[in-house]
């Protein structure tokens, strides 16, 4: 069985067994909603002219970033993100390090975009899992605040619409800010036109993707390889993936935990240079794939059957990836994990990429939270499970404070003092590199 029909059997599986779906996923809109009310206050006025600029210079290039590779390289790299190997989470694996990810995409890639081989069924389940919760999630957002729909043209319901209008938000936030309403020419048919379609100019680049295609990236942009003109923008649907994948891969080998948070910035940041999204939208995939994959860590019964046993699919997928990878290596997981040339070797300039993502430089909108640090244990507990999924000799509570002692700034578009908002100033690399330090040798 190609683990593309693999995949799309587990989804249709777990899309059955969710009676409490909703519920989650109301959580979710209602934390990614205060993007439908900052053209209502100055400090929201500015965070989203700062979010078109900023993302547009750094798409140019007339603002530098400390990228993992240099620029022409960064951006190859990121056309080769641009695809979504759903089923085999293959172009992420590279964070495993030189050795470890080498075994991993040996054994699991796609043949095509439509057919895949598979590392082990299990693993291919708990990413699948992990996938559908918080990708369901991200595409309610992108329609909902677009135009207030289920798919583009279908209603939300009234309870539904509620999260924007309750709070006196509007649709559209994005189009109405950069003045390319939905509907417009050259804008985008259901509103929150994109970053290609927005900014004052557009940098093009050449390069091979994952398929070893020559393109150049408005092939991904406006087609004929991918065509986002009618895809409403907020949040960033790749960064849900590459966030949530890099989580999972990162617990099945905790021992690259750190660089797999860092892969996930930088597949985010990828969709930045290609010029598919902006800063917001990025932040707010990532955000999102923390807190659905928190919940799902902790078996939070609101998000079905499945993942009330979620922790026993990581762990069958752990043993059955360990017995791979370790077999393909010929050492332990732990000692094939020390053997990295890849640009994730260097931590220094690891950790300075990972840091200009936590904001982009973004300025403040909620000045109550970004005055002091929010204590995750009172705010949202069950953060603490990313950290103790992977290093199980931590407790709950010391994970949870560990994530505040390494908060990044707060005070952002989603930090507005609710647990979701939360998830939006966690720095877990700094948090993973402070927890694998406690691990005992």
């Amino acid at each position: 069985m190609s683990a593309f029909r693999l995949f799309a059997g587990v989804v249709a599986v777990f899309a059955t067994v969710s009676p409490h779906a909703q519920s989650p996923q109301d959580a979710v809109l209602r934390g990614l909603s205060t993007v439908t009310v900052l053209s209502k206050t100055a400090e929201g006025r500015a965070a989203l002219s700062a979010n078109l600029t900023v993302t547009a210079g750094i798409q140019t290039g007339a603002i530098a970033q400390p990228t993992l590779l240099p620029d022409a390289e960064q951006r190859g790299q990121a056309l080769r993100d641009a695809d979504v190997t759903q089923a085999t989470a293959s172009q992420l694996a590279d964070a495993l390090g030189t050795a470890l990810g080498s075994a991993y995409v040996a054994r699991a890639h796609a043949l095509d975009r439509t057919h895949y081989t598979v590392i082990a069924d299990s693993v291919t389940r708990a990413l699948a899992f992990a996938q559908f919760t918080s990708g369901s999630h991200s595409n309610a957002g992108k329609y909902l605040f677009a135009n207030g729909t289920v798919d583009g043209t279908e209603a939300v319901t009234a309870q539904q619409m509620s999260i924007v209008t309750g709070q006196g938000g509007s649709t559209d936030p994005f189009g109405r800010a950069y003045h390319l309403p939905g509907g417009s020419s050259n804008g985008n048919r259901f509103g929150d036109a994109r970053l290609f379609q927005t900014a004052p100019e557009l940098r093009r680049f050449t390069g091979r993707d994952s398929f070893n295609m020559l393109v150049d990236n408005t092939q991904y942009l406006r087609g004929p390889v991918m065509d986002l003109t009618d895809s409403p923008s907020y949040p960033s649907g790749h960064t849900t993936y590459g966030y949530t994948v890099s989580l999972i891969l990162g617990i099945l080998v905790p021992e690259r935990y750190p660089q797999m948070i860092v892969r996930g910035a930088e597949y985010g940041n990828s969709r930045i240079l290609l010029g598919a999204h902006y800063a917001m939208d990025v932040l707010g995939g990532r955000t999102l794939a923390l807190y659905d994959v928190a919940h799902l860590l902790a078996q939070d019964k609101a998000y079905g059957k499945e993942a009330e046993t979620f922790q026993a699919t990581l762990q069958q997928a752990k043993a059955d990836l360990t017995k791979v990878l370790e077999s393909a290596c010929g050492k332990t997981v732990a000692q094939c994990a020390t053997e990295d040339t890849s640009r994730f070797s260097d931590p220094t300039a690891v950790e300075a990429f990972y840091a200009v993502t936590q904001t982009y430089g973004l300025p403040v909108v909620f000045a109550s939270t970004a005055t002091h640090t929010e204590d995750v244990a009172s705010l949202a507990p069950e953060a603490g499970y990313l950290l103790t999924s992977a290093y199980p000799s931590l407790t709950l509570k010391q994970a949870d404070d560990i994530l505040t002692d390494t908060e990044g700034p707060g005070g952002g578009f989603l930090d507005d003092g609710s647990a979701f908002g939360l998830y939006s100033r966690l720095n877990l690399y700094e948090a993973a590199l402070r927890a694998s330090r406690l691990q005992p040798k």
